[in-house]
């Protein structure tokens, strides 16, 4: 369970990883010592998973984003196909879904013909793929890891 104090210190770090122990402790008012024993609890917990840089991805000429639609020829529940996408160079995420399709895949490349030449060299090297199905995204709007806490707008 996590108390209100921890909500306010995830939150706070939610916005800025980067944010000194006392800085946190000098908005909810408390020591720094019990901020950093707070913070290694939640790590200890696996609460805080880790921490990230954001990097700009046109800065890495990786403009284009796809969501691709993947039926796996494999039975429900296996994952020998997953571990074939996640190793994908590009792939940011892969969702189990529910419907026609078995997986959801969220990737990132330079241009509509290197997110072809990728998809046709791994996908077109495995057995486990029954059909595809890709969406590219013209513009986003909103790109988040950020989560929501309970009373916050």
């Amino acid at each position: 369970m996590i108390d209100k104090t921890d909500h306010r210190i995830l939150s706070i770090m939610q916005n800025n990883a980067r944010i000194s122990n006392s800085d946190i402790a000098r908005q909810i008012g408390m020591a720094p010592s019990g901020i950093l024993e707070r913070i290694r609890k939640l790590e200890a917990r696996g609460i805080i998973q880790g921490y990230e840089t954001r990097i700009d991805p046109k800065a890495m000429d990786l403009d284009l984003v796809a969501f691709v639609f993947i039926q796996s020829k494999e039975y429900w529940g296996s994952v020998e196909a997953a571990a074939v996408l996640a190793d994908i160079p590009g792939v940011q995420e892969i969702h189990n879904i529910a419907g026609e399709d078995c997986y959801l895949v969220k990737m990132r490349a330079a241009d509509t013909d290197s997110l072809w030449k990728t998809l046709k060299h791994h996908l077109g090297q495995t057995n486990l793929i029954q059909s595809t199905r890709t969406t590219v995204v013209l513009n986003t709007v909103k790109e988040s890891m950020s989560l929501p806490f309970p009373g916050e707008s």
